[in-house]
């Protein structure tokens, strides 16, 4: 019999910390009004079909909308939207005011000035512990605006410098 290890959440948050993340905001449509929700976990899946995922937990108010959009866009922060990304993960329902942006061909926002965008068709939603993995078909996706991501790491907002 395999022994239980329990581990609390706090050392899991402090360990994993050490490994930086990019900042995604996925945007939705729901009934009319653009959601969104901050993600630092999204990953690519697979090249053949073309699927990433990202990670939302269940307590998330922003992912049932979301879902039941069934069509989101991955909009990858840039270094200089550390303000967006902090008014797009806040509560409330103005979060958008203020926040420039288009509509993908799929009707999903993309917001001005991102890194690159990802436009997305909901593909599968897996049940995973105290989140769900989300899986998205691409159906888009554009490099808008090169240059440095928003990073975090240890609790903090950074961006990337390469070695020379």
């Amino acid at each position: 019999m395999t022994e239980i290890t329990v581990i609390d959440s706090a050392t899991f948050r402090r360990v994993l910390g050490h490994y930086p993340t990019g900042v995604c905001v996925v945007t939705a449509i729901d009934q009319g009004a653009p959601v969104a929700m901050v993600v630092g976990s999204f990953t690519s899946v697979s090249l053949d079909p073309p699927l990433v995922a990202f990670f939302p937990a269940k307590s998330s108010t922003s992912w049932p909308l979301i879902e039941r959009a069934g069509k989101f866009c991955v909009n990858v922060l840039g270094s200089d939207q550390r303000l967006l990304c902090q008014q797009l993960s806040g509560k409330g329902e103005d979060r958008f005011s203020g926040v420039t942006h288009r509509d993908s061909a799929n009707g999903s926002p993309i917001l001005d000035g991102v890194v690159a965008w990802i436009d997305c068709t909901l593909d599968a939603v897996h049940d995973a512990g105290d989140h769900y993995i989300a899986v998205g078909r691409v159906m888009a996706l554009e490099a808008e605006t090169p240059g440095k991501p928003l990073l975090f790491f240890q609790g903090g907002y950074g961006e990337f410098n390469p070695l020379v």
